[in-house]
């Protein structure tokens, strides 16, 4: 009896291997009902859509916004529309700090730099990105004005009076977008809007809190105008050199700093913690810590001196973030990193823990704590956070041309991963009838 059984049994088993087969077979060929319910996969329409280049409609603004500025006696410029005038000037030479925040140049320079050509002629640069003349093609609009030079020149000292060109930009700039229809359609959801400096658009910029921004961090912007779900947290543009022939034969043993630290003590909010670091580290021979200004000379020593350190500090400034971790990248030299309150650029790409550490502000104050930790850091995995620091320098380079993986490309592809947000907060603001009850 166990025998037939088992013999009905194995028979059953082999009509359902031979059923399955057919009754896919049927399902794949019948192309109605496989169109109707593979067109439910959200996995298909997001492959599609990351497959083609970002179209991005770059709105063609008066020089007096953005490059005039590259030249301060011509700073006020005149009306004439320029942005699309070739070729694309480079950034000044001797220009110092004012480097670091100029994500808005390379990002106006990714899109300039492409070549007005028709239909699916248009390239993407090589960095996933195109750029679009007509404004109903694009997916987004990016708004070329140098907020954060702006600052610099105009009004660095706050009291200046010539503040009021700051202040004046920023108001012709609102008119120039309430007047646009793209604005208007998105309610500015859709435009890409640089403020990387802490003190950029500081005027307005609560006015814009529907875009898309892009910051260094959050420190002095309220939580209703920038916040990480909407807005591009993007690096600081380095001013020290890059270390292109770094190859010694022992890296470990090249570099006989053990902390190398070279900038203000004196600054504000959690900054503070830069003047306690510097009594700590008093009479430590393998600790250079040294109060100076960015000169030209500084940016110099600072570039000598991280080449020879093998860890680089990089407390917070007068806000979180700060160019020295950025300026530490590019010289390989492994960045510890003290703040309690910082975002990091592109860190759904980039894992820091692999090439970076990390201290509280009150591990790094705990007497000799910081000290023990980097001279009894294995020998081996400094060499491992070394090799991986030479290999994402390249994610922090800003390019004119932009290239594949620079800082440029990986902006932009944190725009695009940004757009799911943009759509959904734009479809749901075009049906509701009452203020929204989130």
């Amino acid at each position: 009896m166990a025998a037939k059984l088992s013999l009905a049994a194995t028979t059953a088993l082999s009509f359902l291997l031979l059923l399955i087969p057919a009754s896919l077979l049927f399902f794949l060929s019948n192309s109605s009902i496989a169109s109707r319910l593979l067109s439910f996969s959200p996995c298909l329409s997001v492959a599609s859509t990351s497959d083609r280049p970002l179209k991005v409609y770059m709105y063609d603004l008066p020089p007096r916004f953005n490059l005039a500025m590259l030249s301060p006696s011509s700073a006020s410029g005149s009306d004439r529309n320029t942005t699309n005038d070739p070729p694309f000037p480079p950034w000044p030479e001797g220009s110092g700090i004012k480097r670091q925040h100029s994500v808005e140049y390379w990002m106006m320079g990714s899109l300039a730099s492409q070549e007005i050509l028709p239909g699916d002629k248009r390239g993407d640069n090589g960095i996933g990105v195109v750029r679009v003349w007509n404004g109903d093609e694009a997916d987004v609009f990016f708004v070329p004005f140098f907020s954060s030079l702006s600052f610099n020149v105009h009004g660095r000292n706050m009291t200046d009076p010539d503040t009021e060109i700051d202040r004046q930009l920023q108001v012709d700039l609102l008119e120039i977008l309430r007047s646009s229809k793209f604005y208007q359609r998105s309610a500015g959801r859709d435009h890409v809007i640089p403020m990387h400096h802490p003190n950029a658009f500081r005027f307005h910029r609560n006015l814009l809190n529907s875009s898309m921004l892009v910051v260094s961090d959050f420190a002095r912007l309220p939580v209703d105008v920038s916040y990480l779900r909407k807005d591009v947290v993007a690096p600081y543009v380095h001013v020290v050199s890059s270390f292109l022939d770094d190859d010694p034969t022992d890296p470990f043993d090249s570099r006989p700093t053990l902390l190398f630290f070279r900038g203000r003590t004196i600054r504000k909010a959690e900054g503070v913690v830069r003047a306690k670091l510097a009594k700590m580290f008093k009479g430590h021979e393998d600790v250079h810590f040294e109060d100076s200004f960015a000169t030209g000379e500084g940016i110099k020593a600072s570039t000598d001196g991280m080449r020879k350190s093998k860890f680089c500090l990089s407390p917070a400034g007068d806000t979180p973030s700060s160019c020295r971790l950025f300026d530490a990248i590019v010289s390989h030299c492994v960045p510890v990193i003290i703040s309690d309150r910082i975002e990091l650029p592109f860190e759904d790409e980039i894992d820091y823990t692999e090439f970076s550490l990390f201290f509280s502000v009150n591990e790094a104050l705990t007497p000799n704590y910081l000290l023990e930790q980097l001279r009894n850091f294995p020998r081996e995995r400094w060499i491992e956070m070394w090799g991986r620091l030479k290999s994402v320098s390249h994610n922090f380079e800003f390019n004119h041309p932009a290239e594949r993986g620079d800082a440029v490309d990986l902006i932009w592809r944190e725009v695009r991963r940004k757009l799911p947000d943009v759509n959904l907060s734009m479809h749901r603001n075009r049906r509701l009838k009452i203020p929204d009850w989130w």
